[in-house]
């Protein structure tokens, strides 16, 4: 999942951006309304983590941006501001939750899996790769062994996004957008390379290489 963090305070922000990585995400971090702004144009996310008072402006202000774009990406506002009149006004503007800082971190991640268990993104259903069970909720794999495998953040976003397109290819630039914030230095073998480690986790049939086009879950797991 591609998470947008909008948040000015360089702790909070620092603690939640870690804590989100940590889960699977990729997260984008803006510090300013207008770089905020810019990334919503320049990529589709996942969720959107919005403080209201940034430097350069309002958080409220993003917030109806999308919603009058018909744009639906989820939107959990963070701020310090608990009066009543503030909660209203965010979710009359489109907000999905609201959080009052200082936000606790295991709080955060329940409201974000409510949050996107409610629009059905990067909570995919339990699967099955032949003889290994996959509970992408849970981050846990089971293999034919009964024993968990452990995978790193990035391997389970490679995997989330192959277990959602379970039909499609995913292409090298697709994988690449899901792995990687902005800013991040993409080398040309990366995706190969995590391809490779999930392998060698799952066993080699259970990723299939479409050749000039990119990687699909086999369709005989």
């Amino acid at each position: 999942m591609r998470v947008l963090l909008v948040e000015d305070d360089e702790l909070l922000g620092d603690a939640v951006r870690t804590h989100v990585a940590r889960l699977g995400n990729a997260v984008d971090w803006a510090r300013t309304s207008e770089d905020a702004e810019n990334s919503l144009a320049a990529a589709r996310f996942d969720l959107v983590l919005l403080d209201l008072r940034l430097p350069d402006g309002h958080g409220l202000d993003i917030l109806k941006g999308l919603r009058a774009r018909r744009d639906a990406t989820p939107v959990i506002i963070m701020t310090a501001h608990d009066q009543v009149s503030e909660r209203i006004a965010g979710l009359n503007a489109g907000a999905d939750d609201y959080l009052v800082k200082p936000v606790d971190l295991g709080e955060l991640q329940a409201r974000i899996h409510a949050v996107t268990r409610r629009y059905g993104a990067s909570v995919l259903p339990e699967v099955s790769l032949g003889g290994i069970r996959v509970y992408p909720s849970e981050r846990r794999i089971v293999g034919e062994d009964g024993r968990d495998i452990g995978l790193s953040a990035r391997e389970w976003a490679l995997l989330d996004r192959l277990l959602s397109r379970r039909q499609a290819i995913v292409s090298k630039a697709q994988f690449e957008d899901a792995l990687y914030e902005f800013g991040a230095e993409v080398e040309s073998n990366t995706v190969e390379v995590y391809v490779s480690r999930l392998r060698r986790k799952l066993g080699r049939d259970v990723i299939e290489t479409v050749r000039g086009l990119g990687y699909r879950i086999s369709p005989h797991v």
